[in-house]
């Protein structure tokens, strides 16, 4: 038997009678396989798909303990509890919920290898203990569940995974095994850069969800659209969820819900945590009908029966969007994501996508502060100091680290680099970067507001944006319903899709899709761009990369 055989053999054995699989789901093999072949896997398939059976077929399969960063304590639980149903090993998990006296047997029985999994918050890494107890462990596989969150263009952005790429090389760089749900094109170029993954193989599985009904109801008057929601909710086979921008509208959304008899409740980060629970476990339980929230609410929430997802107001992004619909029939029965679409709601996202400004002079005082202290330090104090906020502080640092003025060490301190170059170049670029970042960060907005205003099938508009083709309409949407479809003429594409090409002044990109007269293209510094097609054309604007 050859080794590619043999190894498909043992794969599919440990499925079958470890995991409890009849057969390996599309995906998981070529992900389990590029693992055992010594490259770093990072695997984007939908939810439901399977992503914990490659790490723990994987684990099985590798000498060594697994350590699985995971960014929700709730979703740590329900991990080790589905392991010990399985008995496919120890598992245990480390977090601020578990006691002193807890950590300190998880970790002797790491030390005598009876613990398979170990599961962690990013933020225990702040912890040297921990740290030094797991570089023992001498962990063969290291594993980062929710990997978006490590992306400033994902939809759940957690500076506490910036660095993990640290950490992997602090335990001797594991095999590393990125999981996540939805990443689109650059998304997954940031989770390859910043986990440092070596020799990468990307295993992309498809993001249709076929069962869900899409569409957008356009409003003019605000009044109008709230009062067409609640209507629509009251009439909808529940449950459902209601996402909205701000913690007032869910409020009165929750309210207004409340009022025609339906059993609602609000959810935003405003609350308290207990607070946050105990609705969480009341809509899962099914105690409550609708939950109204912000996108507080939404990971490691696996409720197979939600019915709908409507959106009141618009989401910052595509890659939002369909992370937030993709909660809805997850059981595999119809299920609707309607979005209420007023274009004054855009303003909210351009609002909040323009804060948070970072200039030179900032980034230049946080840079020399840095140099000057001469060795590591602890962000809290540089805030303190600096009288500067989380949020700024961590992006500042993540572009000092990216320019070499500064280390992010495994425990959360900064040191700086020595011989760092020039401050001031430093703080040019670092503005720079960060204007490129709120470009590309409003471009993805006008990708939504696209799909938001789009003539054509909503189904395909949304693969496309994921690199994902489609033959022809999906016949399961809006627009697919009233006839609203767009031509395919393939032959008139001056270049294909996913294709790269390069711009005089945007620099290189990637052809993402075509609309009637148009194309759009995923520029690396700039965001997305739309391009008439006969322009591009006639001016010669775009060439192919060779």
């Amino acid at each position: 038997m050859s080794i590619r055989r043999k190894e498909l053999w043992r794969v599919r054995r440990i499925a079958q009678d470890k995991l409890g699989y009849e057969s390996l789901r599309p995906g998981q093999q070529p992900a389990i396989l590029a693992l055992l072949d010594g490259h770093d896997t990072l695997a984007v398939m939908p939810t439901g798909s399977g992503k914990s059976m490659i790490y723990q077929a994987a684990a099985l399969l590798l000498d060594g303990p697994t350590v699985v960063v995971s960014p929700l304590i709730a979703l740590q639980y329900d991990q080790v509890q589905a392991i010990e149903e399985q008995n496919i090993g120890g598992a245990a998990l480390i977090n601020s919920t578990v006691s002193d006296e807890a950590s300190r047997q998880t970790f002797e029985a790491l030390a005598q290898g009876k613990l398979e999994f170990v599961f962690l918050a990013p933020e225990q890494f702040n912890n040297e203990e921990i740290l030094q107890r797991l570089r023992e462990a001498k962990p063969s596989l290291f594993v980062v569940d929710e990997a978006h969150c490590i992306s400033e263009w994902g939809h759940d952005f957690r500076p506490e995974y910036l660095r993990l790429g640290t950490v992997i090389e602090e335990l001797n760089h594991p095999h590393v095994l990125a999981l996540t749900a939805t990443a689109s094109l650059p998304v997954r170029e940031e989770i390859l850069e910043r986990l440092g993954m070596r020799d990468p193989r990307v295993v992309v599985q498809g993001f249709d969800r076929p069962n869900i009904w899409l569409g957008v109801e356009t409003y003019y008057d605000e009044s109008e659209k709230k009062r067409a929601l609640l209507e629509r909710v009251s009439e909808a086979e529940k449950p459902g969820i209601v996402y909205v921008a701000t913690r007032k509208h869910a409020e009165e959304i929750a309210t207004g819900l409340q009022e025609r008899g339906v059993k609602a409740a609000f959810y935003h980060a405003g609350m308290r945590a207990k607070e946050r629970e105990q609705v969480q476990n009341a809509f899962m339980q099914d105690e409550l009908e609708v939950i109204v929230a912000t996108t507080a609410f939404g990971m490691g929430v696996n409720k197979e029966n939600v019915r709908f997802v409507f959106h009141y107001d618009i989401s910052d992004s595509v890659d939002s969007y369909y992370q937030e619909i993709g909660r809805a029939g997850r059981d595999g029965e119809q299920a609707d994501a309607i979005l209420f679409y007023s274009s004054k709601d855009l303003g909210i996202q351009r609002f909040l996508n323009s804060s948070g400004k970072v200039d030179a002079d900032q980034v230049e005082l946080v840079a020399r502060v840095i140099v000057e202290y001469g060795e590591p330090i602890e962000p809290a104090r540089l805030r303190e100091e600096l009288d500067i906020s989380q949020t700024k502080l961590t992006q500042i640092l993540s572009y000092l680290e990216e320019l070499d003025v500064v280390r992010i060490l495994p425990d959360g301190e900064v040191a700086p680099v020595e011989n760092p170059p020039d401050l001031d170049e430093v703080a040019e670029e670092s503005a720079h970067r960060h204007e490129s970042r709120r470009q590309y960060a409003q471009s993805r907005i006008e990708m939504i507001r696209g799909y938001a205003e789009l003539r054509d099938c909503r189904r395909k508009y949304l693969l496309n944006y994921f690199g994902e083709e489609m033959d022809g309409p999906c016949g399961f949407c809006d627009n697919c319903d009233a006839g609203y479809l767009a031509e395919e003429e393939a032959e008139g594409r001056p270049f294909p899709l996913n294709s790269r090409v390069t711009h005089k002044s945007w620099g290189e990109g990637v052809v993402m899709r075509y609309e009637d007269d148009k194309m759009v293209v995923l520029f690396d510094e700039v965001g997305y761009k739309t391009l008439s097609v006969d322009i591009v054309t006639e001016r010669g604007l775009l060439e192919p990369v060779k």
